[in-house]
């Protein structure tokens, strides 16, 4: 088979609901996952972007999280109201959550289970991250190599995010797809944190295939009270013996630079990556730098 092939989207059963899933790469090189983050469907992780990552000799598999794209849709959960975030930033005191981040870890390994995979290396990006290291926590023998892009710990003493990224985050859903394919391109353009043309060229071809595959406000609701509702996770981590690379964006306006140093300050031997000029995104110039990194610390990581 060719080493780029790539396999239409599939179901699967794992942890007692359905995970969406699609594979790109030979079927005989080492598995890699890769988990988006809030809100994101696996599309997200652009067709190409799977396609060098294969190209470098992974199995490369991206995956509808619960209550996004076409995994199961949950029930459950209200939207989140001012005074539960008031209550967290002043009290402590988490918001009430149908599932936490470490339901969505055990979807992932499920996931592997399905498909016959005994360990992966795993990659997420920004909730994407916090459910990876959740399975660096609670799966340590599932994990060979931990990446942990535009991520955090959880750590409430950490900088929040910009008040525009705030806004953005908690804004009602879209009414129309007029309005949806608006909010994607502003959205993006916020998160970017800079002006990549290449990208702004592909949001609008983006946005049609996630609101062609489906929208799930609710659910991104859910997945919302789910982070905020699972924790600091600074003391778990330093229980983590896989090897991690943590990448971070200088100019991340949501989850802050801070976020990415805190994680490799928690897990012990972590190598952190900050790559100027890098927001909550992935833009398409800085491809080379993050592939080539994720593909040097997973082949690493396989040779110990």
């Amino acid at each position: 088979m060719d080493a780029l092939a790539h396999q239409p989207p599939q179901m699967a059963k794992a942890n007692g609901i359905e995970l969406c899933y699609e594979v790109f790469g030979a079927p005989d090189a080492e598995p890699l996952f890769l988990i988006m983050g809030l809100g994101a469907q696996m599309i997200l992780w652009d067709d190409e972007f799977c396609r060098d990552l294969a190209a470098r000799g992974f199995r490369v598999i991206r995956f509808d999280n619960r209550d996004i794209g076409h995994s199961t849709k949950m029930t459950g959960g209200k939207p989140l109201r001012p005074m539960e975030l008031l209550k967290l930033r002043i009290f402590k005191i988490a918001p009430e959550a149908p599932y936490k981040l470490w339901d969505m870890a055990d979807d992932a390994v499920g996931l592997m289970d399905a498909l016959g995979i005994k360990a992966a290396h795993i990659v997420g990006a920004s909730m994407g991250g916090m459910i990876a290291q959740e399975i660096a926590m609670r799966h340590p023998d599932r994990i060979l190599s931990l990446t942990s892009i535009m991520s955090t710990t959880g750590n409430p003493r950490l900088p929040q995010p910009t008040p525009e990224a705030s806004a953005m985050l908690l804004a009602p859903p879209p009414k129309t797809k007029e309005e949806f394919l608006d909010r994607f391109a502003k959205t993006w353009k916020l998160l970017r944190g800079g002006s990549f043309p290449l990208d702004e060229a592909k949001d609008s071809e983006r946005a049609e295939r996630i609101y062609a595959r489906g929208l799930n406000p609710a659910g991104v609701g859910r997945q919302l009270r789910a982070i905020l509702a699972s924790g600091d996770r600074r003391e778990r981590l330093r229980s983590v013996k896989t090897p991690t690379l943590v990448i971070h964006g200088t100019v991340d306006p949501l989850v802050r630079p801070e976020g990415g140093k805190d994680t490799a300050a928690s897990i012990p031997g972590a190598k952190l990556l900050l790559i100027e000029g890098m927001g909550h995104a992935i833009p398409i110039p800085m491809w080379p730098t993050i592939i080539g990194a994720i593909a040097d610390h997973a082949h690493t990581a396989a040779r110990r």
